[in-house]
């Protein structure tokens, strides 16, 4: 739902936290939304889209493309290092990827995170800890206290997990910086 997706982009964008003007990476940016959200907000911003569905880089270039602080791309070659980088439903769906392969997946991606990032990344998944009786097996639902320790040993000690927002999912914030 929209206010869930709302709930989504506050919980990405603690990452951000007391920066006035940013840049950021919208890594599977999908159609665009969160730009759209930045903009309602009004966040000074400099927004880049990446996603590989060269359709979803059509569909957000056709409703943000007016926007003179938004870019899209559909090859991550051609993203550049944005201040943040942000990742927001793209570990949920992994269809009928076995999950060894899913989580390599993903751990590629948050390293792509932090590559794509020069003050701090976030993303989030779905949580291990969703009701069992709910949990479908074309979904992924990730550990938090793995990914925790992922981002802790391998790109910040000043890194965060949010698991309290009313959503069966968490979100990772990682801070290469700290907020002066």
């Amino acid at each position: 739902s929209e206010e869930s997706q709302v709930t989504r982009f506050r919980q990405l964008l603690n990452v951000c936290a007391g920066d006035a003007d940013f840049s950021i990476v919208d890594y599977g940016c999908g159609y665009g939304a969160l730009s759209a959200y930045l903009h309602e907000t009004g966040n000074a911003f400099r927004y880049m889209g990446y996603d590989v569905s060269e359709p979803m880089i059509d569909q957000a270039l056709s409703i943000h493309g007016d926007c003179d602080r938004c870019q899209f791309a559909a090859s991550l070659a051609d993203v550049t290092p944005a201040d943040y980088a942000v990742a927001s439903g793209v570990f949920n769906v992994k269809q009928d990827t076995p999950e060894g392969e899913w989580e390599a997946y993903v751990a590629a991606s948050i390293s792509d995170l932090d590559r794509l990032s020069t003050k701090g990344f976030a993303f989030n998944m779905l949580t291990a800890y969703s009701d069992a009786d709910r949990m479908r097996s074309d979904l992924y639902y990730g550990s938090p206290g793995a990914y925790f320790d992922l981002c802790v040993r391998q790109y910040s000690r000043w890194a965060a997990v949010y698991h309290d927002y009313g959503l069966y999912e968490f979100t990772v914030v990682v801070r290469k910086v700290l907020a002066q």
